[in-house]
């Protein structure tokens, strides 16, 4: 299955696992809550998803990669202790605590969570000494002679032999106690997501041309090639940074994440291309509403592959704008529940407020539940503050209320202005494309995103709405991909 699918599988399961009767005990005793395998291929995002399930079901998280612990980190160091049996002392080995219980029993303490998930990675690499206490550790879920705490889920993760050559096979009995899962590497899926944390365009027009390069793992007589949607993120990151700095992503800096010598070479091309057209098509002026008789000549004549690549650059300059709008929505949302509280308490003053705001964040922090986009929002709320607090005023209520309406009217105009660039890009598709595939693979990419449909349901687009259901988007869409198989089919071709 996909990782989304095995997300909600693992979300189910934790749920399930944690829901308590009327007297507050578990519905499925400790003993029958299977630890969970998950299995599948690396950096296809195993780690991210338990830290999401984590945040999304209030509990806490403990994560641990077993093959850096050895048999005594894991089960804890021996000890001697005197003990009377029947009338005779004897000598008896004990252990220390587990240094991995024991970070559960931190975690406890420093968020105030009971409940939590404790995620063991690379649960089937581990040393030839470490392997029983693991057995041990799926069926009866203790390190040594000290149990996971009450509430506590075990989630682990591996990867198949085929990737990994220290890979140890589970037995039958251990298989029969744990619940597995098999995911495997799925782009659609891996696109929501990228879109939702905000993957350099280039990125995913290129996967989306050249699916097959989304995930490859290849043997070669000089070792393994590959590349992997970590590998696609983490490039993706250097990509943003890289543009601010004003520096070059060429095929050795590219090579350093894609370790597969052409993909990586291809990428850089199609990165070096897209740029290019950034320039030559004059992106920023079509997003205002300006291209002349000329552009249109010239993208009519171009081919299919510069078309989507074309289409690719706008809807990045739109996902951009719809995703600043949401997150300044978002603010306003939580700095208006501070508003509320601040009218109705008006004896209170913007430096008390400056100390509420900053006490919920750190709170927030503490738990580890916010996610990075939650916690930006928050200290956009504290700046507020500090503003408000800052101002020659007196700090309170009114004088607060107007800096907060300015901040308003800005969102509205930001808004008015955001909804008008979608207007221009649209009337630009429709006069170099018209109604067609193009458009297609246009509105495929505005359904992909989920902060464009956020903007597009909360302010509306005529043009949006008459493209999406006038087109016979299913046979459209089918012809378009086949159209960029037959594409990628032509480049792969041309660059072996």
């Amino acid at each position: 299955m996909n990782i989304k699918r095995a997300k909600q599988e693992i979300r189910d399961s934790i749920e399930a696992y944690l829901a308590k009767d009327e007297f507050g005990e578990y519905r499925i005793p400790a003993i029958r809550q299977r630890p969970i395998l998950l299995m599948g291929p690396p950096g296809i995002g195993k780690t991210q998803v338990m830290e999401q399930i984590a945040r999304e079901c209030g509990i806490a998280l403990v994560s641990y990669t077993i093959t850096h612990h050895t048999r005594q980190s894991a089960v804890g160091l021996p000890f001697i202790v005197k003990k009377n049996y029947g009338e005779e002392e004897f000598s008896v080995t004990e252990y220390t605590m587990s240094e991995i219980i024991s970070s559960v029993y931190d975690k406890m303490e420093k968020t105030g969570l009971k409940e939590g998930i404790l995620f063991i990675d690379e649960i089937n690499c581990v040393s030839e000494t470490l392997a029983p206490m693991m057995l041990q550790f799926l069926q009866g879920k203790t390190f040594g002679n000290q149990k996971v705490p009450e509430g506590w889920v075990i989630v682990t993760a591996g990867n198949p032999p085929e990737y990994n050559k220290s890979v140890r096979e589970f037995d039958v009995v251990t298989l029969d106690r744990i619940k597995k899962i098999d995911v495997e590497a799925d782009f659609d899926v891996w696109k929501e997501y990228a879109y939702q944390q905000g993957i350099h365009p280039s990125v995913i027009s290129y996967l989306e041309l050249r699916r097959k390069n989304f995930y490859r793992v290849e043997n070669t007589v000089d070792g393994k090639i590959f590349a992997t949607a970590r590998g696609w993120e983490d490039l993706s990151r250097l990509i943003q940074v890289y543009e601010i700095l004003g520096k070059t992503v060429d095929r050795e800096v590219v090579s350093q994440y894609i370790q597969h010598r052409m993909i990586a070479k291809d990428f850089a091309s199609y990165l070096a291309l897209y740029y290019k057209y950034r320039t030559d098509y004059k992106v920023e002026d079509i997003l205002k509403g300006k291209w002349d008789s000329i552009t249109l000549g010239k993208i009519r004549t171009a081919s299919l592959d510069e078309h989507l690549s074309i289409v690719s650059l706008l809807n990045g300059k739109l996902g951009e704008l719809f995703t600043e709008c949401y997150l300044t929505d978002a603010y306003l949302t939580k700095l208006y529940d501070y508003m509320v509280d601040f009218r109705e308490n008006q004896g209170l003053t913007a430096k008390d407020l400056l100390e509420k705001a900053a006490a919920d964040l750190e709170k927030d922090k503490k738990s580890e539940l916010l996610t990075k986009q939650q916690e930006r929002i928050q200290k956009r709320v504290v700046a507020f503050f500090e503003k408000a607090a800052g101002l020659k005023t007196d700090g309170t209520y009114e004088s607060v209320k107007s800096l907060f309406e300015s901040e308003t009217e800005a969102y509205e105009n930001r808004t008015d202005e955001t909804s008008l660039t979608l207007q221009n890009v649209f009337d630009f598709m429709e006069a170099a494309f018209g109604d067609s595939q193009e458009m297609v693979a246009f509105i495929t990419e505005l359904n992909a995103n989920y902060y464009s449909l956020w903007f597009i349901r909360e302010n509306g687009s005529d043009q949006y709405y008459r493209h999406n259901k006038g087109l016979l988007f299913d046979d459209r869409q089918k012809m378009l991909l086949g159209q960029m198989e037959e594409v990628e089919n032509i480049l792969n071709n041309g660059i072996k």
